[in-house]
């Protein structure tokens, strides 16, 4: 029977049973070891394997590495050639250059020099033109300052009603007189009733003619621009208006006279400013004198209507001398007509001529035929020379 040695729980653990629990125990031991040393070996030869392929890829990283050191070495040598290479011809372009940048300053210092010669003879022609300019400026200088003085010595002439009046009247003369001819105007010419106007302008075929009064009222005009405040301004523009319309209205009913002068007077204004200025401030006084037919006319208007006027006269004149004109152009036709015949006749001669010297021309080489002719048969038979002769 066998050996009872304990019990686990309702398990009876025998003698035998502790034996093969020992034998299992033991055969499982071994198989463990046995799984361990083969895992150990295995492991051995994998790190081996893995050893000998890092030991095969750092000789393959050796190789790579002493190939590429051997290319940059190659490289590093063909860079230090090509490097020499290059510092020989930039030291040749450098000198090249240097030579270059010398030559180009030599031409530019020469370029400058001339430059500068250029630029200080026109500095001196410049100069010497501006002192020219300044003497002349000068001379302007003291012309200006003698026509000031001539400025102050009208100012004193204007000063006086009487030589003012010779002032304007002096002026409009000069217009007149530089435009129309002699005969064609009068000063100072009496009307039919006793008035003197400054001056008349004989109109054209026999139509009245025009009158012309210088006598402006210069003096109303000088006291409204020295007028100081609006009061002196308003008490002179009053002033001026006033002495305009009774102006205005002398012109008027003196030298307006009905089949005598023409329906229409001129009012001369010695100033084209104080033309401008009666136009722009006393508006109401240039339609008081339109209405009484006085036209007042600066110099400039004057000299046009002067030239209107001497047009006319021009006209005029053509249209007396016509009938001498269309003579002059019938004995120019006449002219005309002889010289055409003549002309022809010359014409005919000519055409003659030529007639008679082609004729001439024909003859004369008629002869120089026959002369060459005789020339060359000169020795033949008396029957040749009978042909020839009855040719």
């Amino acid at each position: 029977m066998e050996k009872l040695l304990f019990s686990l729980g309702d398990f009876d653990v025998t003698v035998e049973t502790a034996v093969y629990a020992g034998v299992a125990v033991f055969a499982a031991l071994l198989v463990a070891l046995l799984v361990i040393s083969l895992r150990s070996a295995r492991e051995r030869s994998v790190e081996a394997a893995a050893q000998a392929e890092q030991a095969e890829a750092a000789r393959k990283k050796t190789e790579e590495a002493e190939k590429t050191l051997a290319h940059l070495l190659q490289v590093q040598s063909e860079m230090t050639g090509r490097m020499q290479t290059m510092a020989e011809i930039f030291g040749s372009r450098t000198s090249d250059l240097a030579r270059l940048v010398n030559e180009r300053l030599d031409a530019q210092g020469q370029k400058v020099g001339q430059a500068i010669e250029a630029t200080s003879k026109k500095n001196e022609e410049s100069l010497t033109k501006l002192n020219e300019r300044l003497a002349v400026i000068d001379r302007a200088q003291a012309n200006i300052t003698s026509l000031s003085k001539d400025v102050v010595g009208l100012q004193s002439i204007l000063a006086n009603k009487q030589t003012r009046g010779a002032f304007g009247q002096g002026r409009m003369e000069t217009i007149v007189g530089d435009g129309l001819p002699m005969g064609a105007f009068a000063y100072q010419h009496t009307l039919s009733n006793n008035s003197r106007p400054d001056c008349v302008v004989f109109m054209p075929n026999g139509a009245p003619p025009l009158v012309i009064d210088a006598k402006f009222p210069l003096e109303s005009w000088q006291r409204l621009t020295a007028a100081q405040n609006e009061n002196e301004q308003r008490v002179a523009a009053l002033g001026f208006r006033q002495d305009m319309q009774v102006h205005i209205r002398a012109i008027s009913e003196k030298y307006l006279i009905p089949g005598e002068t023409q329906d229409t007077a001129f009012l001369f204004v010695p100033s084209e400013s104080i033309f401008a200025d009666i136009h722009e401030r006393f508006e109401d006084v240039v339609q008081r004198a339109s209405r009484a037919r006085v036209v007042i006319v600066s110099p400039s208007l004057l000299m046009l209507s002067i030239q209107v006027v001497q047009a006319l006269l021009r006209d005029v004149r053509i249209r007396e001398e016509a009938h001498k004109i269309q003579k002059e152009v019938m004995e120019l036709l006449g002219d005309v007509g002889r010289l055409d015949e003549r002309v022809r006749k010359l014409q005919n001669h000519f055409r003659q001529a030529s007639d008679d010297i082609g004729e001439i021309i024909t003859s004369s080489a008629k002869v120089t035929r026959r002369g060459e002719r005789i020339a060359s048969m000169e020795f033949d038979e008396p029957e040749q020379r009978q042909r020839l002769a009855g040719e």
